[in-house]
């Protein structure tokens, strides 16, 4: 029991270390799951439900209950010279009751074509979601590569604190000896300081940068985890954004709405069935009051709109030329975007390049320089400033390399990858 206590104890740093690393594509997935903005989905569709709940009860029947009490002038005589023939006129005070029950029976599948409408927007709707989405991953790549940038550095400063805190312990071993003068060391130490206080800024950047990245994922990621560098392979394929299908998205619900009001002119048939109590009754010679009903079908045709149907559907034939010609203009600004990033990349690689031979340089200097103070020829700031030159162009070279990292990941952005 003991052992595997022991065992569970070594390995929990193991596993624990194991975790706290993420990458360029973990931060997207945990972006379409956890921004904030995607919550609009669920009410997209829930509103889309009600919608679609309204639609479908115009295939209910409806009912009116209507209700009159008037009083007139004057009201029909019906003259006749016979008293034996003679018949009584209506009253002038007339009251009637009646419930009227409708059921649409015809309408040129207007409601289908109304619930076609709707599921359209639904679809385009929740696809300006993802567009919108879609568009911060670039603010992921910025954050993401800067915080890489930020962790290189680390890892630099702490290498060339190593270096010179060897050195010092050198220095001083000689300043024991009395070989070296103890100004040597405040040279190296004053270096060290500087290192310190680089860490510091470095530090207190890229816990900024980390608090930004977890807000906008929705996961806490904290300075001890670490960021794969890596863009993944370059997206070689065509485009793939999704603003191309929300182009087409928008242009079916322009096409389902044009044919909606091509059919809302069309003639609609209803049955009815009334029934009422009033004075008079159905017959109008009864001055009592009576039951009555009344049943049939009715048929409604607006045969005439001014033209309003046909200037509807040019005004949705012109938003088809705009959304056509915005879909040219994304596509033509997204083209020039791919070859500004492509030409970016090369220019980083062939400084990647120079900085290669620079570094191998640099590092002949400071070897130079560290066997002459050895020797006591040059004095330890001739030997800080080699070094010195040594880390800039160290950091100088991983600058370069995340920035073709960031304009790898930018150009599969902006490709659709």
């Amino acid at each position: 029991m003991r052992q595997i206590t022991l065992i569970s104890t070594l390995l929990l740093p193991i596993l624990s270390f194991a975790q706290e690393s993420i990458t360029l594509d973990e931060c997207y997935t945990l972006l379409n799951t956890n921004y904030p903005l995607l919550k609009q989905a669920e009410m997209n569709v829930r509103k889309n439900e009600l919608d679609r709940s309204v639609i479908e009860k115009n295939r209910l029947p409806t009912m009116e209950l209507n209700a009159q009490a008037t009083y007139q002038s004057d009201v029909t005589h019906v003259a006749i010279d016979n008293p034996m023939f003679s018949i009584a006129p209506p009253n002038k005070d007339q009251y009637k009751a009646t419930l009227t029950v409708n059921q649409l029976i015809y309408n040129g599948g207007v409601i289908n074509d109304n619930l076609a409408v709707t599921e359209a927007d639904l679809n385009a709707q929740q696809k300006q979601l993802e567009v919108s989405v879609y568009q911060l991953k670039k603010q992921v790549n910025q954050l993401y590569f800067s915080i890489l940038l930020l962790q290189e550095k680390q890892q630099l400063i702490a290498s060339n604190k190593d270096l010179l805190s060897k050195k010092l312990a050198e220095i001083n071993s000689g300043i024991s000896n009395g070989a070296v003068k103890s100004s040597a060391a405040t040279v190296i130490e004053v270096e060290l300081l500087k290192l310190d206080q680089l860490a510091i800024e470095v530090d207190k950047n890229k816990e900024s940068l980390l608090t930004n990245l977890s807000k906008l994922i929705g996961k806490e990621i904290t300075s001890t985890t670490e960021l794969a560098s890596t863009a993944g392979t370059l997206n070689t394929n065509g485009l793939t954004r999704p603003e191309l299908d929300l182009f087409q998205l928008q242009k079916d619900k322009i096409e389902r709405s044009e044919t909606l009001f091509t059919k809302k002119n069309l003639p609609k048939v209803f049955g009815f069935a009334m029934g009422g109590y009033g004075n008079p009754g159905l017959n109008m010679l009864d001055n009592t009051f009576q039951p009555y009903y009344m049943v049939g079908m009715k048929l409604n045709w607006s045969i005439f709109d001014w033209n309003m149907s046909q200037q509807q559907r040019q005004s949705l034939a012109i938003t088809k030329e705009l959304i056509d010609n915005q879909q040219e203009v994304f596509e033509l600004n997204t083209s020039m975007e791919l070859e500004q990033q492509q030409i970016e990349m090369d220019k980083i690689a062939a400084l990647i390049e120079s900085d290669e031979k620079l570094i191998a340089l640099r590092e002949k200097l400071v070897q130079s320089a560290n066997a002459e103070l050895n020797n006591g020829t040059i004095t330890p700031s001739a030997y800080a400033t080699e070094l010195n030159n040594l880390f800039d162009a160290q950091t100088a070279q991983k600058t370069h390399e995340i920035q073709f990292l960031l304009a790898k990941a930018n150009y599969n952005t902006i490709k659709g990858n």
